[in-house]
């Protein structure tokens, strides 16, 4: 499992012109089954994503095709964890540990 950390680099003015193609790719995501919540940080600085996946290159490959991404609004921080505890809601991603 992931949290992807977006941190705005530009001014919110250029970051909300995009805003839109970047709820459309956050939604592809979710149809996708890759992520599972999102939201903006408090204050508005970016964002936070939990997605799972088992791959950090495939992860890495999928934020750089983030539209704040491309137009170089936002850097990405990718934290990988294993969700080894997890609510009962959120069964279906518990992982264990191995070695």
């Amino acid at each position: 499992m992931f949290v992807l950390e977006v941190t705005y680099t530009a001014p919110l003015d250029r970051v909300d012109a995009r805003l839109d193609d970047h709820v459309a790719w956050l939604d592809a995501q979710y149809e996708a089954g890759v992520f599972i919540a999102s939201g903006r940080k408090q204050p508005r600085d970016g964002g936070i994503i939990l997605a799972v996946g088992d791959d950090r290159a495939a992860m890495e490959r999928l934020v750089a095709t983030d539209p704040f991404h491309v137009d170089e609004l936002c850097t990405y921080r990718i934290t990988e964890f294993l969700a080894t505890k997890v609510a009962p809601q959120l069964a279906a991603y518990q992982q264990q540990l191995t070695g």
